[in-house]
């Protein structure tokens, strides 16, 4: 049997009261007021000019015009014109008040998501072992078990955020999701007409119908493995193969319908059919990197005396595979969208390449050019640092995806990685570490009653 050890235990606690406090910053020092974003606006006006600055020097023209108008009495037109510069004006500044204060809600959301996306793409390759009653894995299903036992709490706080970010009585203000904002979807006939789709009703019984699914098959495919240790027969094998085949197929729908309501309707106006599967790709490569760096801590601290390197060399092998998937359908997606060049498409990535160049490329080489450089070579696939330095840049790769994916509509040009990113990270690693080690003490790691144990222990590639 395993046993969490102290010191990371330890260190867990210490990551997430850290997280804790860092997120309690941000959210104190996000709430600015009129004239302190005015400031910022005439800050940023006079260090690099253009951009908000324009926005500025407009708003000292007007202040004189207005001036002017008051004392000449000219024309109705010309003070009109003047009031609508003002106007003009305060809806921006309103408009980065907003974006300023989206920011430690968009940087809670995107590492809860991601940490939780972690989970369910190992969801899906247990089942996926499981549905093709693969003989190389099961060496590895307490692993992938303990792992996805943060799926349920951390889907759920998904949930929670979501909801509360678009709840002013729970101290949201519509900082997610534009489409939970009744005065936008008054004006806006686009969201109206997906209005019977995107609503909170429908999202909130969405989501708990997609957490409940993949939760429930967790928790029956859990029992049934454990079960089986003792069992003398292979029935609870067989319920276990029935299950993950018919989860797959639950699996695949809720997941596309999770990346649209959870990542996609922060921009009501654009869609993307390939979607779904470019989630699924990157909570997939994500998913398996952690099983890896998990089982190469385990096997560092004496424990998975049964996992040799050749488990190890199939896991990098997904990895790389995974990777050159993602980048498949982060181009295709990309491309065509770009060469069509329809509007209302190509701006999501017009917003991209003007505001957030540096991740957006950035994470392009992280998750493609770099393991393609570092897995391609087999005999690198078995040495564990290798794995690890590969998979560390997999998964700060995989958190710039996301991060594109939700701050452009929510914080804009606001960005930064700084303290409410680096302390969301933070608090949910932590709480990640601290449920995964916890539930991996609950049964022991090999999971010898299962059919292909033999099989799996004496795997060589």
């Amino acid at each position: 049997m395993y046993t969490f050890s102290n010191k990371l235990k330890t260190f867990s606690i210490i990551l997430m009261v850290l997280g804790l406090l860092g997120v309690g910053y941000g959210f104190m020092t996000s709430h600015k007021s009129f004239e302190e974003v005015e400031t910022i606006l005439a800050e940023e006006a006079s260090s690099h000019g253009g951009g908000h600055g324009e926005v500025a020097e407009s708003h000292a023209a007007v202040a004189h015009d207005d001036h002017a108008a008051e004392a000449s009495n000219d024309t109705d037109a010309h003070a009109t014109s003047a009031e609508t510069h003002v106007d003009e004006h305060t809806k921006h500044v309103k408009h980065v008040q907003h974006q300023i204060a989206n920011r430690p809600w968009s940087a809670l959301y995107v590492a809860a998501f991601f940490f939780m996306m972690i989970a369910l793409g190992v969801l899906a390759f247990y089942a996926i072992q499981w549905a093709a009653q693969a003989g190389w894995s099961p060496v590895l299903f307490r692993v992938m078990e303990g792992i996805t036992a943060y799926l349920l709490p951390g889907a759920l706080i998904v949930l929670a955020i979501a909801v509360a970010s678009g709840t002013s009585w729970l101290g949201g203000h519509y900082n997610l999701f534009v489409w939970m904002d009744p005065e936008v979807v008054a004006h806006d006939e686009l969201i109206q007409g997906k209005s019977g789709f995107l609503n909170m009703t429908g999202f909130i019984i969405r989501g708990l119908i997609f957490i409940a699914g993949w939760s429930l098959y967790r928790h029956y495919a859990r029992k049934f493995s454990i079960a089986q240790d003792s069992a003398d027969n292979i029935q609870n094998f067989k319920k276990t193969f029935r299950i993950s085949a018919a989860f797959l197929v639950f699996y695949i729908y809720t997941e596309s319908m999770m990346s649209w309501d959870w990542i996609m309707s922060v921009d009501p106006h654009w869609f993307s059919t390939l979607f779904g599967w470019y989630v699924f790709a990157s909570m997939f490569v994500s998913g398996i990197t952690v099983i890896a760096m998990v089982t190469m801590y385990l096997k560092s601290r004496g424990y998975l005396e049964f996992v040799n390197d050749s488990h190890l060399h199939d896991l990098a092998k997904f990895m790389f595979a995974i990777s050159i998937f993602w980048t498949y359908l982060w181009f295709s997606q990309f491309m065509l969208i770009w060469y069509s060049n329809i509007p209302e498409e190509v701006t999501y990535f017009v917003t991209r390449f003007a505001d957030y160049k540096l991740p957006f490329l950035g994470m392009v080489v992280m998750n493609f050019v770099f393991p393609l450089l570092v897995l391609m070579n087999s005999d690198y696939k078995r040495i564990p640092w290798f794995v690890v330095m590969a998979g560390i840049v997999i998964l700060a790769g995989h958190y710039i995806d996301v991060f594109n994916m939700i701050m452009p509509a929510t914080v804009g040009d606001r960005w930064f990685i700084g303290i409410p990113e680096l302390s969301s990270i933070c608090l949910f690693a932590g709480l990640f570490i601290f449920i995964t080690f916890t539930a991996l003490t609950k049964a022991p790691l090999l999971a010898k009653g299962n059919p292909f144990i033999k099989e799996s222990e004496h795997f060589h590639y």
